[in-house]
């Protein structure tokens, strides 16, 4: 659930065990990076606790293939959550929904939005919840594909997902077939909430490689995307429509972080022939792609271009490994991933302690941030810098 920060509005996040984890944290965190207040709940639990995640990602058989995500911590408890406070609700795909649609307690919130009128904003999975909630008979529906029986038998007009980017909205209700849908999903969700966005006319750059942390370049990516800003993804020695595998790296009480496999990120350009002039900012994700790509030579040549001729550059957790390679930190305050600290250091930069984790700092053109937890504010500051406003 949300509110707008300016005008102390909220927004409710409906989440359970087993969500879709991009279906949760992209919109997320990119509505707490837009300035709406986020509360993310689920029945049984309280603020503080987590919810396990799933990966969904399409596969060579009959159905997509499942994995373990990222653990997503939840912010507010349920059975204090007074439904009068705020202005939307996002319901999160995967499998939770198959049994939250079950639970009464979340039937009735759900209904009590539909019946007054707020934006909802439901994807993929989630829209079995709406169906058992009665909150779409006589409404345009998508979702994804295997819940439109579930939709037609509940009265709402289904609409075929022609890919599965697609977003349908029928007054408060915003529906997506997956993931993919993001970008147009949190769009259509900002514009429902009362938002403008204004700067969005530019084009951002991403630079990617194998195993970068799965969160750490979606979220900004897409989170940008809905803003309206061209965004372009690629990677040395691939093209366009090729895909890099991503990690899933998570704080689970060991003395590092846990890497499990994240979903396949596809890039939508080719680093070769790239005309970097045509870019206005450029992020750099991290996770265990910067180590290596701190040693092409291609790669110390782009980042020096930007940032000589002092367009944004936003860089996180181990991204800053390619900055640091790049010698373009000297006499530059900035934070990164702990481990990180080292080369940071030893490039000639002042090193600012990221605690709590979620800590971003902006020294004239340059973003930096320690880790995923802090994208919301990573995100805002990048905006900052690029132009791009989201008004309430």
């Amino acid at each position: 659930m949300a509110r707008r920060q300016n005008q102390g509005e909220h927004l409710h996040q409906l989440m359970e065990n087993h969500a879709k984890y991009k279906k949760a944290m992209v919109p997320f965190q990119a509505l707490l990076a837009f300035g709406v207040s986020v509360d993310a709940v689920c029945p049984g639990k309280k603020a503080g606790d987590i919810c396990r995640t799933a990966i969904h990602q399409a596969s060579a058989h009959q159905t997509y293939s499942e994995f373990r995500g990222h653990n997503f911590t939840i912010n507010a408890t349920f059975d204090e959550i007074e439904f009068t406070k705020y202005d939307g609700l996002v319901i999160s795909g995967g499998r939770a929904p198959e049994y939250l649609a079950m639970n009464s307690a979340v039937l009735d919130l759900v209904s009590n939005f539909s019946n007054s009128g707020k934006p909802i904003a439901s994807i993929c999975h989630g829209q079995l919840i709406l169906a058992a909630a009665g909150s779409v008979k006589g409404r345009k529906c998508t979702a994804y594909p295997t819940v439109g029986p579930v939709l037609v038998a509940a009265g709402a007009h289904w609409v075929e997902p022609e890919t599965m980017s697609a977003c349908v909205v029928d007054g408060n209700v915003i529906t997506a077939a997956t993931y993919e849908g993001h970008p147009k999903f949190i769009q259509h969700f900002v514009k429902a909430l009362g938002g403008t966005i204004t700067g969005s006319d530019k084009r951002i750059l991403f630079l990617c490689g194998d195993y970068m942390e799965d969160y750490e370049v979606t979220v900004p990516f897409q989170s940008l995307q809905a803003l309206g800003c061209h965004v372009d993804a690629v990677c040395p020695k691939k093209k366009a429509g090729d895909a890099c595998p991503t990690a899933v790296h998570d704080f689970e009480g060991d003395q590092t972080y846990s890497e499990k496999p994240g979903h396949n990120f596809t890039l939508t350009a080719s680093f070769e022939g790239l005309n970097t002039s045509s870019y206005d900012a450029l992020v750099i994700p991290g996770g265990r792609a910067p180590e290596y790509l701190a040693l092409n030579e291609s790669v110390i040549a782009l980042v020096k271009e930007f940032m000589e001729i002092k367009k944004p550059v936003a860089s996180i957790c181990h991204g800053q490994q390619i900055l640091s390679a790049a010698n373009v930190l000297k006499g530059r305050k900035c934070t990164a991933y702990p481990a990180v600290k080292l080369n940071v250091v030893l490039s000639g930069a002042t090193w600012l302690e990221p605690d709590p984790i979620d800590r971003c700092f902006t020294d004239g053109n340059l973003v930096t941030g320690a880790a995923w937890p802090g994208h919301p504010e990573f995100i805002s500051q990048f905006m900052a810098l690029l132009g791009v406003q989201v008004s309430f």
